[in-house]
């Protein structure tokens, strides 16, 4: 299946999902057919004792024992990395291994004794989030040098939408959220930056300058209150703003950015 198609059939699953671990679930397979073995995605709290926090993971069963046991949360490098950029990471770059102290490091090498190693992780700073916590999602390859890039841009859009989907469930009885509305332009934009395009191909695909794009898209940053475009971009498709058939929709002058597995 190509990897979009996967990505629109895991979002129509969670608009369909009654139940967070439906989502979970969906979530799992779509990572598999992508190479990912494991995932962690939620609010940076113990995993066994969450309370009213969302947390949904997979990882082996001792693992998450130990974790839960020793409080790791409380020390977790990738926690704290998460909690203090927009941007996604991977745990084998240098910026994250230079920021981790030696206590850190202790966990990471035992949690690479249950296949938890090479990850990639993605911030979430939600405008639905009840909470004041943070929050990211993992995800573990099986081979990370066989993962192909567009496979963690999948992740990305999938991993934001399982986190706004589980929110919206957990909230259902919270007084409605006024929802952003995005201008036209803005919503042109971000299907654009969908399909991974640059400012100045956006530009040329709509016939107005890099610096109007760049306008445009930081305007929608706004009205969500996010820091990137790609988590603009899972805003805009969780508020039903844009559609997953909008971001694959080829335009004039666009190349065709879908690729088959």
């Amino acid at each position: 299946m190509d990897r979009f198609d996967l990505v629109q059939s895991f979002i129509e699953q969670c608009e369909r999902a009654t139940h967070v671990e439906d989502m979970k679930l969906a979530f799992q397979y779509a990572l598999e057919r992508l190479g990912f073995r494991y995932f962690a995605c939620g609010f940076h709290v113990d995993p066994l004792h969450p309370r009213d926090a969302i947390m949904m993971l997979n990882y082996p069963r001792a693992w998450v024992a130990a974790y839960s046991e020793q409080q790791l949360h409380r020390i977790d490098p990738v926690f704290a990395r998460a909690g203090n950029t927009a941007l996604p990471f991977f745990w084998d770059s240098r910026e994250f291994r230079i920021s981790v102290r030696p206590c850190q490091r202790k966990m990471l090498a035992e949690a690479r004794r249950f296949g938890i190693a090479h990850g990639y992780t993605m911030p979430i700073h939600s405008p639905r989030s009840p909470l004041p916590l943070r929050a990211s999602c993992s995800v573990i390859p099986d081979d990370a040098r066989s993962i192909h890039r567009d496979s963690y841009f999948a992740v990305q859009l999938m991993a934001g939408h399982l986190f706004e989907s589980a929110a919206r469930l957990r909230n259902v009885h919270r007084p409605p959220v006024e929802m952003p509305h995005l201008s036209r332009r803005e919503r042109e934009c971000l299907e654009l930056v969908g399909q991974g395009k640059s400012d100045w191909e956006i530009s040329r695909i709509l016939g107005i300058s890099a610096h109007t794009v760049h306008t445009y898209v930081a305007s929608a940053m706004r009205r969500f209150n996010v820091s990137t475009r790609q988590q603009a971009l899972v805003c805009a498709l969780a508020w039903h703003q844009i559609s997953f058939g909008d971001v694959l929709r080829t335009r004039p002058g666009s190349d065709d950015s879908r690729m088959d597995s």
